[in-house]
């Protein structure tokens, strides 16, 4: 069950929907926030908010479209469904390119809602983990000396500690000592751990 706290953003300009919309979210246990135009919307979001946006794409000034590609220059990662008329198949296919979480089509399905809703929220809880997965990486190898990172560049770009020590200049015993240092600094328990966290890091690139 999506926790109370994450709040369903609601956005249409047709008070009817709104409301049919809200009634549903909160009989569901969540958090619903409603507003009638993408600008009031705005108006109230912070860039970094947690949560999920449901918008129609027809609305006045800005149109759901337009919402989320705003919401792609604040590079927030806010999930987005977008209600789309029935037949605008184009529309839905390009709120998709955009970024859109998923696009539903009205008459909307309250079960297909709120499964839709329950994904999105899911997304959200792991691009939260993953966030602060990556901080936590980034904080240990802040705590490596200079040394340190040059033997894990090696390593995680697949070098072996004989080849490390010929291209730093120094023993391969050093090179041993480093590399358990390292090891423990970044709490990495084998090399394919320390390999994962440099991805994840982005210390390295995945092809």
């Amino acid at each position: 069950m999506p926790s109370t706290s994450t709040p369903i953003h609601v956005i249409d300009d047709d008070e009817a929907v709104r409301d049919s919309l809200a009634f549903l979210l909160r009989a569901a246990e969540m958090e619903v926030k409603t507003y009638a135009s993408a600008k009031a919307f705005l108006d109230e979001f912070p860039g970094s908010a947690f949560g999920c946006v449901i918008t129609d794409v027809r609305m006045p000034d800005m149109n759901g479209i337009d919402l989320l590609r705003h919401l792609k220059t604040l590079n927030t990662d806010v999930p987005v469904i977008v209600i789309t008329g029935h037949g605008e198949i184009t529309i839905a296919v390009e709120a998709m390119k955009i970024g859109a979480a998923d696009f539903l089509e009205k008459p909307i399905d309250d079960e297909l809602l709120l499964a839709s809703v329950r994904a999105a929220l899911r997304q959200q809880d792991r691009t939260i983990e993953r966030h602060a997965e990556r901080a936590e990486i980034e904080r240990r190898t802040a705590t490596l000396s200079g040394r340190e990172r040059d033997v894990l560049g090696a390593l995680v770009n697949g070098r072996m500690n004989k080849q490390i020590a010929f291209d730093l200049g120094i023993s391969p015993r050093t090179v041993e000592i480093y590399r358990a240092n390292l090891m423990n600094k970044m709490q990495a328990a084998s090399l394919s751990d320390l390999v994962r966290m440099a991805l994840v890091a982005d210390l390295i690139r995945s092809e």
